[in-house]
């Protein structure tokens, strides 16, 4: 019997796509935003297409403002840029 996969909605492109393939975003129990390329750190996540179009369309929504109940400064947004364009954030 295989193994179900867990689905999961990119909150850019709204479509529903196995978790592995999506990128985490993390708000820590502590208020800390990052990404979550492994999918284990703790804390509220939402999940975004490894697409930086999806990361434009899920700011110009306020789709992660809302999935995360937390608001984002400017710095944090350049942060998660970078990090998603670099691809593997080290952890």
């Amino acid at each position: 019997m295989p193994k179900k996969i867990p689905m999961r909605q990119c909150l850019g492109c709204r479509e529903m796509k196995p978790k592995p393939e999506l990128i985490r975003v993390v708000r820590s129990p502590e208020g800390e935003l990052s990404l979550d390329f492994r999918g284990k750190k703790p804390g509220r996540g939402a999940y975004l297409c490894p697409d930086p179009a999806c990361l434009a369309r899920a700011k110009k929504s306020r789709a992660l403002e809302r999935a995360l109940s937390a608001p984002m400064p400017p710095d944090v947004w350049e942060a998660l840029e970078a990090q998603m364009k670099a691809g593997d954030g080290g952890d």
